[in-house]
């Protein structure tokens, strides 16, 4: 749909990432006027969360587009594995999962984000403009009325119902919208990195513990995505002893092959990702909701932000969508999109800190650096915690499904 100077909508929605973007076929879908602004000029971004989980593949199956999604290019992984003393044990199985698709499709998120809006344009009611970066929301003192956004043709004005703030977790919208946030456990630093995928390399698809811990390799076909997890401030006190100090570090803990770290020539070769845990107090106001990691940023454990993301946004649609396209819109909307996903979202955020600090109290600072955390050797001892943890990474504490239309 073309667009104008200015806009009127039902909803705005601040980020096409998969919340929104999901979000925004949802009402769309529901026959609400919705209009999308993303401030990249395509989805084209290397390390994003690309981890499809079953809860995701079960809304994509009551959309009625599994299949076609599936054919996309994609790895499967029925299950999640760590080496933990020289050996490789399983720590999520997904096969007794009550849903279609039992396994995690690693898939890149730019293909997912495109295959999303493709299916949301075949709704007239849909509107995406890229290259739209938000400026200030358009407010009064009881409630927040649109957006102000700038674009290549210059700045526009989006008067709507409603603002949704999914624009991450450096989200604009909740900053401009004064909500607090709360903090969580102590910061860390993700070091993204590709190497080749070689004949010969190991099978792996999530990470190593014992004196592997800290490293996630990702199957791209063609070559690895490489994770290394350190504490913060580690990426800028390796950038002052240099790559080899670097590439050393990663040596010692990969199962590639040492002459493999080559391939890493310098600093600009590596992407760093700032993480956190946190989330809002209270995820609107008048006229302004936010969800995914604009509402709670999550730690990469498990790879369950994006599938958070998602389901909060089925939520949202099956609470909003009615209100929206009536025109009858109220605060008491709102908070019910909180309370549905706030016991999921402080419950996952609770295990993910109770697996970040879960180490004996008697373990030396060595053991800490090197041993696995205690919930890997709890399931290494009982196998069948396995198929808890691929309920509550693959499904998450409540999953969300998408009602008819």
């Amino acid at each position: 749909m073309a667009y104008q100077q200015d806009l009127e909508t039902s909803c705005v929605i601040a980020g096409a990432g998969p919340a929104g973007l999901m979000l925004g076929f949802l009402l769309a879908r529901a026959g609400v006027d919705i209009t999308v602004v993303e401030k990249h000029p395509d989805f084209l971004r290397d390390f994003r969360g690309d981890t499809i989980h079953p809860s995701t593949l079960e809304v994509m199956h009551e959309l009625g587009l599994a299949d076609e999604f599936l054919a996309l290019p994609h790895t499967k992984a029925p299950k999640l594995s760590a080496e933990m003393g020289g050996r490789n044990v399983t720590i999520a199985d997904f096969s007794r999962l009550p849903v279609r698709n039992r396994f995690i499709a690693f898939m890149p998120q730019w293909d997912f984000l495109n295959f999303l809006s493709l299916k949301a344009s075949q709704y007239p009611s849909f509107r995406l403009i890229m290259q739209a970066k938000v400026l200030d929301l358009l407010q009064d003192e009881k409630r927040v009325k649109g957006l102000r956004i700038e674009t290549p043709e210059g700045e526009m004005t989006i008067r709507s119902q409603l603002v949704v703030g999914a624009d991450g977790r450096n989200s604009i919208v909740r900053e401009k919208g004064g909500l607090e946030i709360e903090s969580f456990g102590r910061p860390s630093e993700v070091l993204w990195m590709k190497l080749s995928r070689q004949p010969g390399d190991p099978n792996e698809v999530m990470g190593h513990a014992g004196p592997r811990q800290g490293l996630v390799l990702i199957d791209r076909g063609d070559y690895w995505q490489c994770g290394y997890v350190v504490r913060t401030g580690t990426f800028e006190e390796l950038k002052t002893t240099g790559i080899e100090a670097f590439r050393q570090m990663v040596r010692e803990i990969s199962p590639l092959p040492a002459e493999r770290m080559e391939e890493i020539k310098s600093f600009d070769e590596v992407s760093l990702l700032a993480v956190r845990i946190d989330r809002l107090k209270q995820w609107w106001k008048p006229g302004l909701l936010c969800i995914g990691d604009a509402a709670h940023a999550m730690s990469p454990i498990g790879g369950v932000g994006v599938n958070l993301a998602i389901q909060d946004a089925v939520a949202a649609a099956n609470i909003l969508a009615r209100p929206l396209r009536e025109g009858r819109l109220a605060d008491a909307d709102l908070a019910a999109v909180e309370k549905r996903r706030s016991l999921p979202t402080r419950a996952t955020q609770k295990l993910q800190l109770m697996m970040r600090s879960s180490r004996r109290k008697d373990e030396d600072d060595a053991q800490k650096r090197k041993g696995p955390p205690a919930f890997i050797r709890g399931i290494a001892r009982w196998p069948v915690l396995a198929h808890l943890a691929g309920r509550l990474i693959g499904l998450g504490f409540r999953m969300e499904h998408v009602r008819p239309r």
